[in-house]
């Protein structure tokens, strides 16, 4: 079940390339739906409103198979499809590309405006950082207060995510780890706490681990 992972923008992130006077700036963010990628478009095109053209692609999920492109008015497939065959190129989802046309008084050509919008996402995909995305098996217990910072941090050692820990009169930890991981944890449990404590199964979900 658990063990799938995949390379997902980290945070916003944004760089300009100039081609014959005319700017693209290119604004990569995260974004986890089509509406939510849609609201970034929106945000981007309320922002830049003196700009001739907002161009937009992105992927989405684990499988990449939620995908999306827009040339937004430029001559059709010079912009949106470059710029996504760009994004497949590098592997990373989650990610919403936004390039900006600031028009510069000489026209590229086809040629010449699939190179502006491929490099333009290219440059944003180089200032950008990504992260591994994995999905987990997730189970919860209760700690006595006392002992439950040394148990986090045990469980931590042995290479389990804290995915949540509210603290009230006791602790609800739920932690999350690959399958072969998340066998050990009753064996651990049982070890630190004296037998005390039992983990419940809490389905699975997807956690940043680098």
């Amino acid at each position: 079940m658990s063990g799938q992972h995949y390379l997902a923008l980290a945070a916003p992130a944004s760089a300009e390339i100039e081609v014959l006077r005319s700017r693209f700036l290119c604004t990569l963010t995260p974004a986890s739906s089509d509406a939510a990628a849609r609201e970034v478009w929106a945000g981007t095109k309320e922002q830049y409103r003196d700009a001739r053209h907002h161009c937009l692609a992105f992927v989405i999920g684990p499988d990449r198979a939620l995908r999306r492109a827009s040339d937004d008015g430029e001559p059709g497939g010079t912009a949106g499809a470059p710029m996504l065959a760009v994004l497949d190129g590098s592997g990373v989802s989650d990610i919403v590309a936004v390039v900006t046309r600031w028009f510069g008084g000489t026209l590229l050509g086809t040629g010449g405006l699939i190179r502006a919008y491929s490099d333009a996402v290219r440059a944003g995909l180089a200032a950008a950082q990504t992260v591994r995305r994995e999905l987990v098996v997730q189970q919860r217990f209760t700690l006595p207060l006392a002992s439950a910072g040394a148990v986090e941090a045990e469980l931590r050692r042995r290479g389990f995510a804290i995915v949540s820990a509210e603290w009230e009169a006791d602790v609800t930890v739920t932690v999350g780890s690959n399958d072969a991981t998340a066998a050990t944890l009753p064996g651990i449990l049982a070890a630190l706490t004296a037998g005390t404590v039992v983990p419940q199964p809490a389905g699975t979900r997807w956690i940043d681990v680098a």
